[in-house]
């Protein structure tokens, strides 16, 4: 579900859904998409079974189901572009082409890490691929993301700046704020929200007045769109059509990506609030990387044989990853002080 073209900011009117458009994606370009979900899929979940292992500590908020919004987002953009998330990060840091190996040591801590082991699950930076870092704070990530939005206009760059923020977030006072500053001063951010429909674990509606969360933005004059996020190819063509807006000038946009998360909120949330029955029916009836494999398959892009390799290696980068970690060195006591201010 997507909404249709947005109108002119200046405008007052806000877009409103319409039947999803698609892609036209080559076929390297499917096999590609397909590879990078994969990725982020396995890496999730080795991340799940290193956890309860005890080789990662504290929070850790898995992306399985959610891998679509930031393959499909990441493909569209260009060179300078600025991304800014949340702490349900991974697999954003997968799709900006990080490797996993560090990812991987830096969940488990290690100083190989990202962030030198220092910043665990929820607060990783890969700076050299635009990436600005996971933010444990609700909401926190969209102030900044404006930020970097400001920063590019202010020196006069195509640069745009995409914040991604949850349904939870999306109630909260700064996120506001932000759409406020960013349509009056007309700054290029492309706002992001991840509705996988349940924020920690409550359901969108009985947390939020409005539901439809791509009409945020309407007191602002900022047009909005809901976009199936469990299709990438719905996806891309949404963020296509965002970045088109947004580089013309004519200030932010909000996409709000219908999606849903498979895992609990995170590894300590046993998700009693949604029955199993429910998770089944999406992942049977949804899923982002089967859409991919039967269009693969259907238009005899791949054969079984060949998707099944791709599997094997996207597991077999995985299993290096963690290898990598494990036998990663941890942090000096010295890094205590050390990436404190800068």
């Amino acid at each position: 579900m997507a909404a249709s073209k947005a109108a002119p900011a200046s405008s007052g009117k806000t877009a409103r859904r319409r039947k999803a458009t698609e892609y036209k994606a080559t076929h390297e370009e499917l096999i590609e998409f397909y590879k990078s979900m994969l990725l982020i899929r396995r890496f999730e979940e080795k991340a799940g079974q290193m956890y309860g292992m005890g080789l990662i500590g504290g929070f850790c908020h898995l992306y399985i189901g959610q891998e679509a919004i930031c393959v499909g987002i990441q493909s569209a953009l260009k060179d300078g572009d600025k991304v800014i998330t949340a702490y349900r990060e991974h697999g954003h840091m997968l799709a900006t082409g990080s490797n996993p190996k560090n990812i991987m040591a830096e969940l488990t801590g290690r100083s190989s890490g990202v962030s030198k082991g220092k910043g665990g699950s929820m607060h990783m930076f890969d700076v050299e691929r635009g990436f600005y870092g996971g933010h444990g704070i609700v909401g926190a990530q969209v102030s900044l993301g404006t930020g970097l939005a400001f920063a590019a206009k202010y020196r006069k760059t195509d640069a745009v700046s995409v914040a991604y923020f949850g349904d939870g977030a999306a109630n909260q006072g700064q996120v506001y704020e932000c759409f406020n500053m960013a349509e009056l001063w007309k700054l290029p951010v492309v706002y992001i929200i991840e509705n996988n429909q349940y924020a920690m674990g409550t359901a969108v509606k009985r947390a939020s007045a409005e539901v439809e969360l791509f009409r945020r933005g309407e007191s602002f004059r900022i047009p909005g769109r809901q976009v199936d996020g469990m299709n990438v190819l719905a996806v891309r063509a949404a963020m296509d059509e965002a970045l088109d807006y947004v580089r013309s000038g004519n200030g932010p946009i909000i996409l709000e990506m219908k999606t849903y998360r498979y895992r609990g909120h995170s590894m300590s949330d046993p998700a009693k609030y949604r029955s199993s029955e429910e998770v089944k029916k999406i992942r049977a009836e949804q899923d982002a990387l089967e859409r991919i494999k039967t269009i693969l398959l259907d238009e005899k892009i791949l054969g079984e044989s060949e998707v099944k390799a791709l599997d094997k290696d996207a597991k077999a980068i995985v299993a290096e990853a963690a290898a990598y970690a494990q036998n990663s060195p941890e942090p000096e006591l010295s890094e205590l002080f050390t990436d404190i201010l800068v």
